[in-house]
C-alpha cells in the first residue's frame, strides 16, 4: 500500500455535485492499493495513519497524534499512486491493484480506522471522479509505503 498523508485545516470530497466526505482538522488520506498487499500491510500502515505525530503541541513541535488532537481523517481511494512512468509518458498503473482486491481493502481500511479512531472516517467514493478540496496546514506532506517499512 502506498499513502499520501496530509495534515490539513479542513477538507472534502465531491462526486456529482455531492459532498461525500468532509473534514474540519486533520488528515486527508490518499490510498493506493497494490496487488502484493496484505491484510498485516493494511493494519501496519493504519496503525502508522493513527499513532503519526505531526500535529503541533503548545510548544509548536510535531508531537502530537490525530487522537490527541482528537482530529478527523477523510480517507480517498488512489489508484494513480501506483502510476509508473518508466516508458514514454503515459503511467502504466499494472502494480494496482484491481477493483475487486482494492474496493475490500479500501472498505477495511476505512473501518479499521473508525475503529481505531473511535469515530467514523469520512470517504470519497471508490472508483468515481472525485473533486478533492482541501487546506494543507503546514504544509505538512508525508508519503508512505508498505513495501519501505524500514524507513517509516
Amino acid at each position: 500500500m502506498r499513502a499520501v498523508i496530509q495534515r490539513v485545516k479542513n477538507a472534502s470530497c465531491t462526486v456529482d455535485n455531492q459532498i461525500t466526505g468532509q473534514i474540519q482538522k486533520g488528515l486527508m488520506i490518499l490510498l493506493g492499493v497494490e496487488e502484493a498487499d496484505t491484510t498485516e500491510d493494511l493494519k501496519w500502515l493504519g496503525q502508522k495513519f493513527i499513532n503519526l505525530r505531526i500535529f503541533e503541541d503548545e510548544q509548536g513541535l510535531m508531537n502530537k497524534s490525530i487522537q490527541d488532537i482528537d482530529g478527523n481523517i477523510l480517507l480517498i481511494s488512489q489508484f494513480t499512486l501506483f502510476a509508473q512512468t518508466k516508458k514514454g509518458n503515459r503511467p502504466s498503473f499494472i502494480r494496482a491493484a484491481k477493483p475487486d482486491k482494492a474496493k475490500p481493502m479500501y472498505e477495511e481500511m476505512a473501518l479499521l480506522l473508525s475503529q481505531l479512531l473511535q469515530k467514523e472516517v469520512q470517504l470519497g467514493v471508490f472508483g468515481a471522479d472525485m473533486k478533492i478540496d482541501l487546506l494543507n496546514d503546514g504544509p505538512v506532506t508525508i508519503v508512505m509505503d508498505t513495501k519501505d517499512k524500514d524507513n517509516f
